[in-house]
């Protein structure tokens, strides 16, 4: 399929609420795929339709399968496609670092449930329902916050919970920076 653009905080269309989806069919088959195909492109772990300048409710979740020391998988990758998702309950509290492919060049701590349940739909409009724990669970909550046109920064505690990373750097050097309102 394709590479689309991921959009930056400084576009106001994140900031706008998504429409809910009432057509299942190739165009969101098609548009599924592109933001797969983007996500691999910038070895993301999620992605809401907003962040490709596409208001709908739809999010993305690829978690990476996980080896053991040896080299051998011991958890294989997990896909998640939610079309109108709803959060339907949280569980439990912890802050957790998060970054964002739309805010690049930083990373923050935000309160987020420890276990999630949310329900949706698949591609063919059926019904689904998943329980996310931990990293799952955040990653549910924050591209779920993208459908609303809410951002991480918007969750922070407090503007020293947000520092800048060098590009390539996991760790970061911490650097005190403003939330944006």
């Amino acid at each position: 399929m394709a590479i689309k653009q991921i959009i930056t905080a400084e576009n106001p269309l994140l900031r706008q609420k998504s429409k809910k989806v009432t057509r299942f069919g190739d165009s969101l088959r098609n548009l599924v795929e592109d933001m797969f195909d983007t996500l691999r492109a910038v070895n993301g772990l999620g992605l809401a339709a907003p962040q490709i300048g596409v208001l709908q409710r739809v999010f993305i979740v690829e978690l990476p399968p996980e080896y053991d020391d040896e080299g051998n998988e011991v958890a294989p990758e997990e896909r998640y496609v939610l079309v109108n998702p709803e959060i339907v309950k949280m569980r439990g509290e912890e802050e957790m670092e998060e970054g964002c492919l739309s805010i690049p060049g930083y990373r923050g701590l935000v309160k987020r449930a420890t276990s999630v349940t949310i329900k949706g739909q698949d591609l063919n409009g059926r019904p689904v329902r998943y329980r996310g724990e931990d990293l799952l669970a955040q990653a549910f909550q924050h591209e779920n916050d993208h459908l609303d046109g809410v951002l991480y920064i918007d969750r922070l505690e407090s503007p020293d919970k947000l520092w800048r990373i060098s590009v390539g750097d996991e760790e970061g050097e911490v650097e005190e920076v403003a939330s944006a309102e």
